[in-house]
């Protein structure tokens, strides 16, 4: 590694869903420039193919029940490069505010007086929905839009207002929903909200593994067992999914799920 700075900063920066070319300008300047980037799980391949020969790289990826760094370690690790003077690209895939423990870390170098900035990405909600053929929002479908966390803590069960997300006027996108994907159907459904409400999961989306199967709430569970889905994968509940049967713009073609096709 190099030193360009005396004084060296944290840059959080956003790698958005997979697709290179959904980087931010300053998100490439930002890894053209750095002298170490520390990068997560997500992070695609051919971003990475984009970080210039000599640049210390070092992969701090998490997956669930198995941690290659642990946030704690990370933290320090961002806190002991910027202090010696390094150029640092905490690179995380999406968006750092969503999701992705940027504010956490964030928090650890503004209490710390490390210099850093933020770098906003793409987030998979956005993406994978566009990338499906259907918007987030849309005048006389979705008025509103809950980007909800699929998981907690130490697999403690769903803290969520269902009452709130169960609107059929609003698009639910729910991160890290794959393990507990029943248990949002039943929720939702007991909470008011319609089984035959237009649903989808979309795999690895904005990237050339993407696969999207459209289906109902009622349903969901069931398409996500018969399809082994596999994370990265977003979940998606509301009335816009039915516009990517207009919308399907993406190659390669979305997949319709088993049974669902009449619904919607």
């Amino acid at each position: 590694m190099r030193k360009t700075n005396e004084t060296g900063c944290v840059h959080l920066v956003g790698a958005g869903p997979g697709d290179p070319e959904l980087l931010t300008v300053k998100a490439l300047r930002c890894l053209q420039e750095a002298d170490v980037v520390v990068y997560d799980r997500l992070v695609s391949r051919e971003v990475l193919e984009l970080i210039p020969a000599g640049v210390t790289r070092i992969f701090a990826g998490k997956a669930p029940g198995a941690h290659h760094m642990d946030q704690a370690a990370i933290n320090d690790l961002l806190a002991r490069l910027a202090r010696a003077g390094y150029q640092v690209v905490r690179l995380k895939g999406g968006d750092p505010f969503v999701f992705g423990r940027g504010g956490e870390e964030a928090l650890f170098l503004a209490r710390r007086r490390i210099p850093f900035r933020v770098v906003p990405g793409i987030t998979a909600a956005a993406a994978c929905a566009t990338y499906a053929g259907f918007p987030l929002t849309h005048r006389g479908l979705a008025r509103h839009v809950h980007l909800v966390a699929g998981h907690c803590r130490e697999d403690q069960p769903l803290a969520l207002d269902w009452d709130r997300l169960a609107d059929p006027e609003a698009t639910l996108a729910v991160y890290m929903g794959l393990a507990n994907a029943a248990e949002l159907s039943r929720r939702l459904q007991a909470a008011g909200l319609p089984g035959d409400t237009p649903a989808a999961v979309v795999e690895n989306g904005a990237t050339t593994d993407q696969r999207c199967l459209r289906t109902t709430l009622a349903e969901l569970p069931r398409t996500l067992r018969r399809e082994e889905v596999r994370p990265p994968a977003m979940l998606f509940v509301g009335q816009v999914v039915r516009l990517a049967r207009l919308l399907d713009w993406y190659l390669p073609a979305p997949v319709e799920a088993a049974g669902a096709r009449h619904h919607g």
